[in-house]
């Protein structure tokens, strides 16, 4: 067991493979948990699932697991009791699970009627761990990749001089990145391979795009398109993007981009 971490219930360290990172509509393929109980033992459980519903090329291209894979894995409905009972009692850990695995971990328990919630749980994210020890302030870059104390930090004339002095410092340390700037660009971009325009209003789930912001989160802009048109009206009106407002003008005349070709 780690140093220093006591355990008062088991703790499920758990992580998910799905068809996509919309709970209320993609579902898990592949689910693994390493149970830790007070005593220090272990003991792991992976299953494959049949998600009954295709799996997305782009999902694919993430995890490795395709529909012929899944064929003949049961459905999450089939295993749902005894995975409840496996995850009774424990707290819960993983990588970045309070934003995707917990909610879609929820909502596929939901769909098979049983009432599982993280409420009550204590929650261990070592993404949240990392982001805490780690801060991605320019403060903490500058004192990381300069080894200094960034001194009128917040100060555009400062923070401007701290910010070329630290890309140095990240191609000093850091060999493997292009040092010409065409591609260091194109590295740059590649933090959200998923997302269409540069403020990541929409980005891709699988071959689709969906919404990334408010209310309508996680529908698809041809779902909207068809079904609620009044809302791509409505960033037509307001202050948004080009490149938003240009994809949303084509998909109210029925014209949707694909995920590989090049946005006009």
């Amino acid at each position: 067991m780690p140093r220093n971490l006591k355990l008062s219930r088991p703790l499920a360290v758990f992580d998910i493979e799905s068809t996509g990172v919309v709970p209320q509509r993609d579902r898990i393929v592949e689910i693994a948990i390493l149970r830790v109980d007070t005593d220090g033992s272990v003991r792991r459980a992976v299953r494959r699932l049949n998600p009954q519903i295709p799996i997305p090329a782009g999902a694919t291209a993430v995890h490795g697991i395709t529909d012929a894979d899944v064929a003949e894995a049961p459905t999450f409905a089939e295993i749902a009791e005894k995975l409840y009972a496996f995850l009774d009692g424990c707290d819960l850990a993983g990588y970045n699970i309070t934003g995707f695995d917990i909610p879609i971990l929820e909502a596929e328990f939901q769909r098979a009627g049983i009432d599982f919630k993280a409420e009550g749980r204590r929650v261990i994210d070592a993404y949240n761990i990392f982001c805490k020890l780690y801060p991605r302030t320019l403060s903490a870059a500058y004192k990381l990749f300069c080894g200094k104390d960034l001194e009128g930090a917040h100060g555009a004339a400062a923070d401007t001089a701290a910010t070329w002095e630290v890309i140095a410092g990240q191609l000093e340390k850091h060999p493997e990145l292009p040092d010409d700037a065409d591609e260091l660009a194109r590295f740059c971009e590649q933090s959200d391979p998923d997302a269409y325009d540069r403020a990541r209003r929409f980005r891709w789930c699988g071959d689709e795009l969906v919404v990334n912001f408010g209310k309508h989160a996680g529908r698809t802009l041809r779902d909207l398109a068809q079904n609620d048109p009044g809302f791509l009206r409505w960033i037509l009106r307001s202050d948004f993007a080009d490149d938003v407002k240009n994809l949303v003008s084509n998909a109210l005349i029925g014209k949707f981009p694909e995920r590989d070709a090049k946005r006009s």
